[in-house]
């Protein structure tokens, strides 16, 4: 009596936005999610081909894209070359 077989309450850590305001988490996470959406394909597979051409992924080149607000291009080696260090220091704790 009393359980209607749904799971367990005892790990439930409570509401996403950990007892902050949730209309503004609310407001950040669809921000966040419009933010990583690209306009179109044809701009998906513009930054692709654009990260591609440097050397980082479609990932690495839309976040340093929303960071900094401009296209990589071969005369930002030095930047690109500071991703890769990144990406190889991540990987590695990752597996460690």
């Amino acid at each position: 009596m009393g359980d209607n077989g749904g799971p367990p309450l005892d790990d439930y850590a409570g509401p996403p936005w950990k007892g902050g305001d949730p209309h503004r988490f609310l407001h950040w996470k669809r921000a966040h999610t419009a933010a990583w959406k690209p306009k179109s394909r044809d701009i998906a597979l513009f930054r692709l081909a654009k990260a591609e051409a440097v050397g980082l992924t479609y990932e690495e080149y839309t976040l340093e894209l929303l960071e900094r607000g401009r296209h990589l291009g071969a005369a930002d080696a030095d930047r690109v070359a500071e991703i890769k260090r990144k990406r190889r220091r991540r990987s590695v704790s990752q597996a460690g």
